[in-house]
């Protein structure tokens, strides 16, 4: 499969990934619905080995933290050569009523960032990502704090989901953007105008979620 470089980042990605969202489980606020997490495993074994997918996204308020759970057990069971880049996100924190809060602190990014190793089983994330821009106030501080994990060796790049150029801006001082990862489709085009000449004027890369609009373009609906 194809493969291109990740932005100015280090990382060379295939065209397509493979998305956790859904296998997060059907208990949390924004859940898909009960998954199996054999039938969960198999199809990352499949995207990665048969069809040569080289990275897997995935992010820690996903089933509050049970895909990256069963990320971690596919990986597992890989042989190292085989295994694939593994991206995920921070800042979105299940609370006990369920509800989930945008959280951009210091501290409860580190603590975030050593849960995600702990489930994924890794020593270093591969691309960790800033995944919404709540409270906007604080984007800065959560920012630096993944700069600081960056020069620890906790993660290899870093980037953002869901900001907008003018937030991107303003985290650009602090350090380089190495990706954005905002929702694209057919039907979901808003990031043409502004977005998407942006990041190419910076060099920062795109890896889009939802590119068949959540299944209403896979043809499994018809009204």
């Amino acid at each position: 499969m194809q493969t291109r470089s990740l932005g100015n980042s280090s990382l060379q990605l295939t065209t397509v990934g493979i998305g956790t969202w859904a296998i997060g489980g059907g208990d949390w606020k924004f859940g898909w619905g009960p998954q199996d997490e054999s039938e969960a495993i198999s199809a990352i074994h499949q995207g990665i080995l048969d069809s040569g997918i080289n990275w897997i996204d995935t992010a820690a308020v996903y089933g509050d933290g049970r895909s990256e759970e069963i990320v971690g057990k596919a990986l597992s069971t890989l042989p190292a050569d085989q295994r694939p880049l593994v991206a995920t996100k921070c800042s979105r924190v299940v609370q006990a009523d369920g509800n989930i809060t945008g959280v951009l602190k210091r501290e409860s990014i580190i603590n975030e960032c050593e849960a995600s190793l702990r489930r994924l089983d890794l020593d270093v994330i591969d691309l960790y990502q800033l995944h919404w821009p709540d409270p906007e106030a604080d984007i800065e501080e959560a920012w630096q704090t993944l700069v600081e994990l960056k020069e620890q060796g906790k993660v290899r790049e870093i980037g953002v989901s869901n900001h907008s150029p003018a937030q991107l801006e303003r985290l650009r001082p602090f350090h380089a953007v190495a990706s954005l990862q905002p929702p694209y489709s057919m039907i979901t085009r808003q990031i043409e105008a502004q977005t998407l000449p942006y990041c190419k004027q910076h060099q920062i890369g795109i890896i889009c979620y939802s590119p068949m609009g959540k299944g209403l373009l896979t043809g499994a609906f018809d009204r």
